[in-house]
């Protein structure tokens, strides 16, 4: 039996507030204690947003500076966007060479789960929630976990403890919101083998925990795309992919759009769901 539910939030490609996570946070906590009438949803929910831009932040920051004094650019925030995506996914791709920011990110990570563990227990059942580009880095991260140990680097071992929530092995519900997996998958042969979920190793700790991955999109995202179709292995994986109307009346129809998941109902309530299902699973 537990007594608490592990939730890791990762933001998007750029560079957010730093208390980009507490609309979301206080959506699901409400939701959340009305659904199992709780006074204190904080007795049962940890959350541990996840700022892992910060390991870019001051270069890009940089880079931008030097762009936009260069020029007289049109269209400031769009552009800005684009640069801050592109240069996260450029800047985050795996390689070879030490000190290398993929082990960067992923140390991050890896210091966020053992905190998780240190406040909810070391064998809480995790929930991802995952946006944008932080759905690829959650994804490598328990891909390597799961299926390519020798792909975690030196910096991330060193911030992994011998706890079955830090080696993945709790982990029991993965949210994506705008996603760009599917792009991401053309670096993969026949688009990738995905992560598991639940992690194939849930059953040595909660028998009844079923799981779920839900891939949330906007059909005017056009950064995000459904999954289930990339391969017969992405149908099996993904619960659902869930489309959905991200943003009011400025963004519901646009391309920023891809900013607005964490406020949209029918996300907040998927995810809830999720997570009283597993709580009832992980308690019974």
């Amino acid at each position: 039996m537990t007594k608490k539910l592990a939730v890791m939030i990762l933001h998007g490609a750029g560079t957010p507030m730093t208390n980009f996570a507490e609309e979301m946070i206080e959506n699901i906590s409400k939701r959340f204690a009305k659904k199992l009438k709780l006074n204190n949803p904080d007795e049962v929910l940890v959350f541990e947003p996840v700022f892992w831009s910060s390991v870019f932040e001051a270069e890009e920051k940089r880079l931008w500076e030097r762009l936009e004094g260069s020029a007289d650019l049109d269209y400031q925030r769009l552009r800005r966007f684009t640069v801050e995506f592109l240069a996260d996914a450029i800047a985050y791709q795996p390689s070879s060479v030490k000190d290398n920011n993929y082990d960067k990110v992923h140390a991050v990570l890896a210091q966020s789960l053992h905190e998780l563990a240190e406040k909810a227990g070391s064998a809480a059942p995790l929930c991802i929630i995952s946006h944008s580009l932080g759905s690829i880095v959650s994804s490598n991260y328990f891909y390597d976990l799961q299926v390519k140990q020798e792909n975690i680097g030196t910096l991330t071992k060193t911030n992994i403890h011998d706890t079955a929530l830090e080696r993945g092995e709790t982990l029991s519900l993965f949210y994506s919101m705008g996603s760009p997996m599917a792009l991401w998958s053309l670096r993969f042969l026949d688009y990738g083998l995905p992560i598991q979920v639940p992690a194939p190793t849930i059953g040595k700790h909660y028998p009844k925990i079923r799981g779920e991955w839900l891939n949330f999109y906007d059909k005017d995202d056009i950064l995000a795309y459904p999954l289930k179709g990339l391969n017969d292995r992405y149908k099996t994986a993904v619960t659902e992919d869930v489309q959905v109307n991200a943003g009011g009346l400025l963004t519901g129809w646009n391309p920023f759009s891809h900013t607005r998941y964490e406020s949209e109902d029918a996300v907040v309530d998927r995810i809830v769901d999720g997570l009283v299902k597993v709580w009832k699973e992980s308690t019974s």
